[in-house]
């Protein structure tokens, strides 16, 4: 690893470790292996397409609602999908996880997100308040009883994901919820939050997840990230309630926004001194979408394909995005949105893995950054006589060994090194 780039600058730690035996005396004058085994930040992806797989459903007979690959297509993405990401973001629409009221889908996501958590990945639920695919069966509901019913929505998803799922979206594109309308019946979110206002209805979600889960991180998130936005933010927080996290999705079917405004972005929301969370991010490898749509779900091809040009632009965008939002500081999350173009989002070639599982250059340059410039591959260093030894790489958890005995040890912003006794 080398800390070069401003990046990595913004991003590289340097530390001294002491290493002693199982019985206190000191790693003296050796050379050790100093390896990360993971990141501290959160690189992430969705983790739609193992649900099948996570439940043995290898037959495929059983529907994804949620989107994404089938289980033996998913089986062929875990390896890549490992190897690259440590925070997965499982479906909880509403409309898919409880098509009948009273039946959720709880015993399919838990498994699933069991599933990513034996494997070392932390676990997001995205989102518990929503009003695109909120369930028909809502509409039938008087408005009182449609804010117990999301009350209770919220409470029973986070105490019974409690030490499964870590972070939650809490409410999900509040600025537009009010106003939305599309071809069916009005949903009932947009009806609760018109007749209660945004920030109750925002209130209502987080206050909710806090008391049932105290220690879950629960982040307010949006596509619309004008001043519309920044309004809601304000005035959410000055109405008392405790967001722990800005999310902040980025789908540039229409073409990489560019270093300047993403940078602008994130000045904005980063003044009122929260976390930010890159939450859906896409790049795409084929024809941009036409510049005049407004609305992305407003376009539609009978096909999409990815090109070998617009693969390599792609890798090219990835890799300039992500520099950019790892050199603030202020981001501490970011979510690529979908491994693989099978059952992606619109139909377009958005995935950093074609539909028949083969990466593409976007998958291979986002991996350089992730496990290349910015991981500690396996380094041997040399101790001084009292079994001290420099270290510099990202924050993240890192082993230490030498001859037949290891320990762990984290390396964190603002934390001396711990001593590590080798076992």
């Amino acid at each position: 690893m080398t800390c070069s780039t401003s990046t990595d600058a913004g991003r590289c730690i340097d530390g001294t470790l002491t290493v002693r035996f199982a019985d206190g005396s000191p790693c003296a004058d050796r050379d050790v292996l100093v390896q990360q085994v993971r990141h501290d930040f959160s690189f992430g992806n969705t983790g739609f397409d193992f649900v099948g797989l996570a439940n043995g459903e290898r037959d495929g007979s059983r529907e994804n609602v949620f989107g994404g690959a089938d289980p033996a297509a998913a089986e062929r993405l875990e390896d890549l999908w490992l190897d690259l990401f440590n925070t997965a973001t499982l479906p909880f629409y509403w409309a898919g996880f409880e098509p009948v009221q009273g039946r959720p889908d709880t015993r399919r996501l838990q498994a699933a997100a069991a599933w990513f958590r034996d494997r070392g990945v932390s676990v997001k639920g995205h989102p518990l308040v929503w009003h695109t695919l909120a369930p028909d069966w809502l509409r039938e509901h008087p408005d009182a009883d449609v804010e117990e019913i999301v009350r209770a929505r919220v409470r029973r998803e986070v105490a019974s994901f409690a030490g499964l799922v870590d972070t939650w979206d809490a409410i999900n594109e509040v600025v537009i919820m009010p106003v939305f309308a599309n071809e069916d019946e009005q949903n009932a979110i947009t009806r609760l939050c018109r007749h209660i206002g945004r920030i109750p209805t925002v209130r209502l979600a987080f206050e909710e997840a806090r008391a049932a889960n105290p220690a879950t991180t629960l982040v307010l998130n949006d596509f619309n990230l004008s001043t519309a936005y920044e309004c809601l933010v304000e005035g959410v927080l000055e109405a008392g309630v405790q967001v722990d996290a800005i999310g902040l999705q980025s789908h540039m079917h229409q073409g990489y926004w560019g270093e300047e405004r993403t940078v602008e972005v994130l000045e904005r929301f980063a003044r009122y001194g929260l976390p930010l969370h890159w939450t859906e991010t896409t790049l795409v490898s084929g024809d941009l979408m036409p510049p005049e749509i407004v609305d992305l779900n407003d376009h539609r091809v009978d096909e999409w394909p990815s090109t070998p040009e617009g693969e390599e632009r792609q890798a090219d965008d990835v890799v300039r995005h992500y520099r950019t939002l790892l050199s603030h500081l202020a981001v501490q999350a970011v979510t690529y949105w979908g491994i693989t173009d099978r059952g992606a989002w619109l139909g377009a070639p958005s995935g950093l893995v074609r539909a028949d599982g083969s990466p593409k250059p976007a998958y291979d340059a986002l991996r350089g950054l992730v496990k290349g410039e910015w991981w500690l591959a396996p380094t041997r260093l040399r101790t001084d006589g009292e079994g001290r030894v420099s270290v510099r790489g990202w924050a993240g958890d890192y082993l230490v060994s030498a001859g037949d005995g290891s320990g762990s040890w984290a390396l964190r912003r603002d934390q001396p090194l711990p001593e590590v006794t080798l076992a």
